[in-house]
């Protein structure tokens, strides 16, 4: 989930509802925030909010159902997951690409504090650190190209 994601916001209360039960399914619930966690968001390959994931033994499913609590629970307790599909292993967030994808996501976050750095606390224009961000880049990819 994100803070600022309007649909996020519509489930919070459900969300709260399943976790504050999940004892008596003899499941855990969590919720991770993709703006403080973005490698996570990376591994587990989200693209839309919220994204709601079924883990069982190294296992993930994503669920695609209803946001109610009661079909939620029904998930759990009726087994439901069990006739959902897999994420396929080279997708799975225990995966070697996914843990490539996470990295690159932390990637991303550093050159974005970076950035912040230049032009927030160094007063260095947006455009020069673009420019600094372009030459870095050019350099890098000379240096692998040799």
């Amino acid at each position: 989930y994100a803070p600022w994601c309007p649909a996020c916001q519509r489930i919070e209360a459900t969300w709260e509802s399943f976790a504050k039960e999940s004892e008596q399914l003899g499941i855990t619930v969590g919720k991770v925030d993709v703006t403080q966690e973005p490698g996570l968001s990376g591994r587990f390959f989200v693209t839309t909010l919220p994204t709601i994931y079924h883990a069982n033994d190294g296992v993930f499913r994503r669920y695609r159902g209803s946001r109610t609590l009661e079909d939620l629970q029904g998930y759990i307790l009726e087994r439901k997951w069990e006739a959902v599909e897999p994420v396929a292993g080279w997708k799975s967030p225990s995966s070697i690409m996914m843990h490539g994808m996470a990295g690159l996501f932390h990637f991303s976050g550093w050159i974005r504090q970076i950035h912040n750095y230049l032009t927030g606390t160094l007063g260095v224009h947006v455009w020069i650190s673009y420019a600094i961000f372009i030459l870095a880049t050019l350099l890098i990819g000379l240096l692998l190209g040799l």
